[in-house]
């Protein structure tokens, strides 16, 4: 965008002034973010603009992505480097004596996602726009996060993720493009000249509003649309004769229905009431949003018949997947089609990628349920089902026990994973073990049945944010050696590997990190008031709390060193920070217990001078993008420690690469492919393989009891769970001994821990020569560019939504 300081600087002081009727002196901080993200929005409304003319002029295929999640992160800095305006802003804002850094901080994090899931589909919008492919977010506006996390006397604590108490800036509302969506009621079947249509009535109707955020591409004048819906009742008419009449909540009853739709992302679904709120969110949305594609197509003089030549959904996991059935109501109920063609388009239409293995993901909705919410679309459902069952009959003749398996409706419960499969024209892993795996084990039966529909499309991260914004210092170093011509093309990093050798350039790459390290250690001591090493390995697991995550092992480990260091304080071990972050599900007891575990370690170990020069422990709250985006940085080495073949892939793996860290791993998800990447010499990997994994699955043969009677590390720091060393409640951390000795650890945390230990020394060994260290960090970051979401987005395009797109930047 081609501007100057001095047009930008007026520019603002005017936008200023429109806003809050005053000189930019005379305001606070908040007034001038709120009028420099105004004027940024002014500037990307006329690209916007643009964009959508041009795509409506040239017919351009459209990619919809269809997500429960989109954690964005903060917009400004983004949208400013984008624009390529960053520098510019920066001088011109300095000469009104404002630091641009200081306006970045005041934006809240846009409280849409909880973990990986949200940010891939954040960095996947990030790429399509960058590539100058036509893709669209669709997902809900939620008014609440997922929630604020606190940490009191060691313990999370929820409190509500209010991220619009300011408002948001880069959204604008779009009430008239607000579609009806229909909950509930009866279905009218009717013969009308000698064809057969259904018609809900008596149903409940929710107004879908869209605000439409814009998805700026890295300096190639594109803007594409996230659209998100927030749940408004259809009249804004207060029921004042309910109200009159006495009928008090009545009057209210209905709104606050309605309102409850995006109230919050992900509500506890424990309970009958959670499910039934959590399968409304997932067809308001995708109802809204399939309404809402199919008119602005028609708008456009688009013939109905043809709309998987110009359109493709992709549903992000199985919480969109009720876009098939919605889909064939349309193309049945209002466009008239009969079944075979309508199911042609939508199968054409709409690809599915699969994120996880674990049975508590892959969702199931009770029928009973599912019918009353939604009895049209239960019976589209039904009738796919039906259909799909008779060629499972045809060709599986007698074989009851794979058919029940493979079916979309059986056991009282409609399973949307299946139903995502056989709707779907495309079905996707995230990494190839993960893709095997499914392939193999989980979805063998469909693969068998389907084998041309499964592929493997190995996750990305944007390394605009999380290279060149994250971390300025490493980008200005690797433009100073190979040039910039991986900002656009990130494989071109790989010139990097031949400089990672230079004496010189090692002793940059240590500089960077240290400074890093050092405003990461400023941020500790604020948060948290810990003093910690900044020449110290930064050990860093930063990830949602989860019992295949297996933070439990990092703390057993912590547990271990901390007893050795005890014996004897003069342990010849480099000094090492542990820091972890993450949030636990409200309703996932196990998990919240791990956090309370890691903060009893950190207040006994930090407040220990016999090893508090050595360990330091730091669990920072509130993980979310910003908080990442400051770690990642600083990390020196990168905890990817899950129980072999559960991580589907991991992102956080990628985005530490990148930025110079070195992984410990286990050979489960992309790990492998980063191992792979970087050679075996440049990655410490322990641990049991995925073949050991499923052999216990499948066979049994693990008994942790065994190891914990065996291994007298691993039973004394088993033993420190309830003994009292770490809480004068001694049944404080029953759950967790109980899940590893009881309930025979299920995520084989015991069996992997004296692999994971030995690691852990080649770790501190490796460390202790700077330069050896400086130089597989080197070759992390030069093989990282094959791990953007430039190159996913790349393989999602050809290999699946129309290999007529075109990359106007490649």
């Amino acid at each position: 965008m081609a501007l100057d300081k001095n047009t930008f600087k007026k520019a603002y002081e005017n936008k200023y002034k429109d806003i809050h009727g005053d000189e930019i002196e005379n305001g606070n901080n908040l007034q001038r973010y709120e009028a420099l993200g105004s004027l940024i929005r002014d500037y990307v409304s006329w690209l916007w603009l643009d964009t959508n003319k041009r795509y409506n002029k040239t017919g351009e295929k459209q990619i919809y992505y269809f997500s429960m999640e989109f954690l964005l992160g903060r917009l400004l800095g983004d949208t400013l480097m984008n624009l390529g305006l960053i520098d510019i802003c920066k001088e011109a804002l300095a000469e009104l004596n404002i630091d641009l850094r200081d306006l970045e901080e005041l934006e809240e994090d846009q409280g849409l996602g909880n973990g990986g899931l949200g940010r891939l589909a954040a960095c996947f919008l990030d790429s399509m726009a960058s590539l100058g492919i036509a893709g669209h977010g669709c997902g809900i506006r939620y008014k609440y996060g997922f929630f604020e996390q606190k940490i009191i006397d060691g313990k999370q604590v929820e409190l509500s993720d209010n991220w619009l108490r300011q408002g948001n800036v880069w959204e604008r509302r779009k009430i008239e493009k607000s579609e009806v969506v229909k909950f509930g009621g009866e279905v009218k079947v009717e013969n009308i000249d000698g064809r057969i249509v259904f018609t809900q009535i008596n149903y409940e109707p929710v107004l879908a509003v869209p605000y439409d955020t814009p998805i700026v591409g890295y300096e190639n004048n594109v803007a594409n649309t996230l659209r998100l819906w927030s749940a408004e009742t259809v009249s804004n008419e207060f029921d004042y004769s309910s109200f009159s009449s006495g009928e008090y909540l009545k009057a209210i009853e209905y709104k606050n229905s309605v309102e409850s739709i995006s109230q919050v992302l992900y509500p506890e679904d424990s309970f009958y009431e959670g499910k039934i709120l959590r399968l409304k969110q997932q067809y308001f949305f995708v109802s809204a949003g399939i309404q809402s594609i199919i008119r602005h197509y028609k708008a456009h003089g688009g013939n109905i018949k043809f709309l998987d030549e110009k359109i493709s959904i992709h549903i992000n996991d199985t919480h969109p997947t009720l876009a098939i059935p919605e889909l064939m109501r349309i193309l049945l109920d209002e466009e008239g089609l009969g079944w075979e063609e309508a199911w042609r388009i939508t199968t054409n239409i709409v690809s599915y990628t699969n994120h996880t293995i674990l049975a508590e993901a892959l969702e199931k909705w009770p029928i009973d349920m599912f019918k009353g919410l939604l009895p049209r679309i239960y019976m589209i459902v039904e009738e796919i089902n039906e259909r799909f069952c008779s060629d499972l009959w045809n060709k599986y003749i007698g074989q009851w026990e794979k058919i029940s398996d493979m079916a979309i409706i059986a056991d009282g419960q409609v399973r949307m994973a299946n139903l995502a499969v056989v709707g779907s024209h495309s079905v996707n892993g995230v990494a190839k073990l993960h893709t095997e795996i499914l392939k193999k084990e989980e979805m063998k039966n469909l693969y068998y049945f389907y084998p041309n529909k499964f592929n493997n499309k190995t996750n990305g991260i944007t390394h605009r944010r999380w290279l060149l914004r994250s971390n300025p210092g490493l980008t200005n170093l690797l433009c100073n050696t190979i040039g910039d011509s991986f900002i656009k093309h990130p494989t071109d990093l790989i010139n990097f590997e031949k400089f990672t050798y230079d004496k010189g350039v090692q002793e940059e790459l240590e500089r960077i990190k240290k400074k890093n390290k050092e405003r990461l250690a400023e941020k500790i001591y604020k948060k948290n008031g810990i003093i910690v090493d900044t020449s110290s390995i930064f050990d860093v697991q930063v990830k949602r709390i989860h019992g295949y995550k297996r933070q439990t092992l990092n703390c057993l480990r912590i547990m271990d060193l901390y007893n050795k260091l005890t014996n004897n304080p003069n342990l010849d071990i480099h000094p090492r920070t542990f820091i972890f972050a993450g949030k636990a599900a409200p309703g996932y007891y196990l998990a919240k217990n791990i956090i309370e575990l890691i903060n009893a370690i950190a207040d006994k170990v930090n407040n220990d001078p016999l090893v508090n020069k050595k360990i330091k422990v730091v669990f920072l709250e509130n993980y979310n993008v910003s908080l990442a985006e400051e770690i990642i940085p600083a990390a020196d080495l990168s905890e990817q420690i899950s129980t072999t073949t559960k991580e589907a892939s991991g992102t956080s793996n990628m985005k530490f690469m990148m930025n110079g860290a070195i992984t410990i791993a286990t050979l489960d998800g992309a790990n492998i492919e980063i191992s792979d990447e970087v050679g075996n010499n440049n990655i410490f990997i322990f641990g049991l393989t995925a073949r050991q994994v499923l052999s216990y699955i499948e066979n049994g043969g693990y008994s942790s009891q065994d190891i914990y009677n065996k291994n007298e590390s691993i039973k004394n720091v088993i033993d420190d769970l309830i003994n009292g060393k770490y809480s004068k409640d001694r049944e404080k951390f029953r759950s967790i001994y109980d899940h590893l000795t009881i309930f025979n650890d299920e995520f084989y945390v015991l069996k992997d821990f004296d692999s994971y230990v030995e690691t852990n020394k080649k770790v501190d060994s490796i460390f202790k020569d700077m330069y050896k260290w400086q130089e597989i960090c080197g070759i992390n970051i030069a093989h990282s560019g094959v791990f953007s979401s430039d190159r996913t987005i790349q393989q999602y395009a050809t290999g699946i939504w129309g290999p007529e797109l075109i990359y106007k930047n490649l």
